[in-house]
């Protein structure tokens, strides 16, 4: 009994102490809140412009990213497939992503497929299309469109199907591809092939 008394007084004067200090715990607000709203406004703008500094400087140190394929192969299907695309829609805005082709460069300054002229014509359609069309989610997508159905590049029928299906013009594929007499599309094929030789070679 004695012990519920205590409690009862304990709850009681502590109601009566918090209940003399709430005029004063007013006063202390109206000076309090402006102050918490200052200090609020303040580390918000700071969070914000930290966010967009990362940002900027984030932009500058992309990782690399390279992947060697050619374009008649069910390999380069499945590792499109399976392989890039997946990475690729995790890490999009961390790599610098690179594609490049694989063959083998000949003395009279042209280039060897290993599938033959159809496939160097290939390799030159999906180099056109990233040389006009940087952005990865662009021509990833057509040269995955065009890999689906491997066996029939460069096929015009295939070729303008997955031009239409990704917005991508293909006049100007076509143009690319035929400028200075061929010698602009075969020029960015010999570079990405030399580029995988070099890469394999330093790797040796």
């Amino acid at each position: 009994m004695a012990g519920k008394q205590q409690l009862t007084q304990g709850i009681s004067s502590g109601s009566l102490t918090r209940s003399s200090s709430m005029p004063s715990l007013l006063r202390l607000g109206r000076y309090l809140l402006p102050a918490l709203a200052v200090v609020l406004l303040l580390r918000g703008i700071y969070d914000v412009s930290h966010r967009r500094g990362f940002a900027v400087r984030g932009a500058a140190h992309l990782v690399p990213l390279e992947a060697h394929i050619i374009s008649k192969c069910p390999d380069t299907r499945d590792a499109l497939r399976e392989l890039i695309l997946p990475a690729m829609q995790r890490v999009y805005d961390k790599v610098d992503f690179q594609l490049n082709y694989i063959g083998t460069p000949t003395d009279n300054d042209g280039v060897e497929c290993k599938h033959g002229p159809s496939e160097c014509m290939g390799n030159i359609i999906e180099l056109c299309a990233r040389e006009l069309y940087p952005d990865p989610k662009i021509n990833l997508g057509f040269i995955m469109c065009l890999t689906r159905d491997y066996r029939h590049i460069p096929e015009p029928a295939l070729v303008q199907d997955c031009a239409l299906e990704h917005a991508i013009d293909i006049k100007a594929i076509n143009e690319c591809a035929a400028r200075d007499d061929g010698a602009h599309g075969m020029a960015l094929l010999r570079n990405s092939i030399q580029r995988t030789s070099d890469l394999h070679d330093s790797t040796q």
